[in-house]
Formats: C-alpha cells, structure tokens, sequence
C-alpha cells in the first residue's frame, strides 16, 4: 500500500462493519418500501409493517454512521479558531484537550437521556412488529458511548486535533 495516509488496522475494520451494517439497513428499508409501495399501488394492500421496520433501521443506520464518522474527522467542525493556534503548540494541545472535554460532556449528557428513553421502553412495545420500544433509543446510547470511549482514549493519548480542512472555512 501506498498511500499518502493509511488506515491503522482497527479504525479500517472499523469503518468496513459500521459501512456493511448501515448498507444492510439501506438496504432492508429500500426493500421493504418498495414490496410495500408495490402491493398498496398494485393489488391495493401493503404491509402494515413496512414503516414501522423503516423507521426503525433508519434510526439505527443514523447512529451507526454517526459512530463512524468520529474516527473518520467526519463530524462537523469549526476548525477556524482553533486552526490559529496551530503555530502555539501548548495553547493547541490546551485546546485539543478541552474540545475532548466538552466531546465527553456531551457524549455524557446523551448518553444520560438515552438511556432513560432505553428504561421507559423496557416497559412497552411497537404497535405492528411488537419489538421492545427501548430498540429506537439504544442506538443513540451506544454512540454516545462509542465516541466517548474514543475522545477519552484521544485525550489520554493526547492526540493532536486533525485540522484536515485547511481551504474550507468551517
């Protein structure tokens, strides 16, 4: 390989499970949309559970692709500020460690009513396909998690903010 950038091993995993699980939930929503659409235009019955399997797989593939994109530096950034700092290395590191911060707060406070949505569905289930409602919630609990543990071990690590988008002004 030859790469200008190449991909440790694990995140190149990573992105190849989160890229196939969200492909598998596109997938599954196009295909059930489109038997449902055909029978309610074509025989004038459709599948009840059509919109509600939809709904739920597209919340799932929503945070599964939030999840990769953290490690990807795919999430919005306003690297303006930060990027004048880039010739102060003490002030950046400074500053890389209280953007990891405020990530991790963030990622708390989440995580925190995530899983509160997660305890009161415990208790109840979809209308059509009878799944456990705590299903819709626990995607955005484990994100939360998933990019907290990863912002930690960034800052534990101490890895240098990626200011990748030098001509974009964000």
């Amino acid at each position: 390989m030859s790469h200008a950038t190449h991909t440790p091993a694990p995140i190149g995993r990573f992105q190849h499970i989160t890229n196939t699980l969200m492909a598998a939930c596109l997938g599954v929503m196009a295909l059930s949309v489109f038997i449902n659409v055909v029978l309610r235009y074509g025989f004038g019955s459709g599948v009840a559970a059509s919109e509600e399997l939809s709904r739920l797989l597209f919340v799932w593939m929503v945070f599964i692709g939030a999840t990769a994109a953290y490690p990807a530096g795919e999430h919005m950034a306003f690297t303006s500020l930060v990027g004048l700092l880039k010739n102060k290395p003490l002030q950046m590191r400074l500053m890389t460690s209280v953007i990891r911060i405020a990530v991790l707060l963030g990622c708390g406070l989440v995580a925190w009513g995530a899983w509160q949505q997660v305890v009161v569905g415990l208790g109840s289930k979809s209308v059509v396909l009878g799944y456990s409602t705590a299903l819709l919630p626990l995607p955005a609990l484990l994100c939360t998690v998933a990019i907290g543990v990863m912002a930690l071990i960034e800052l534990i690590q101490q890895t240098p903010l990626d200011l990748g988008h030098g001509a974009e002004v964000e």
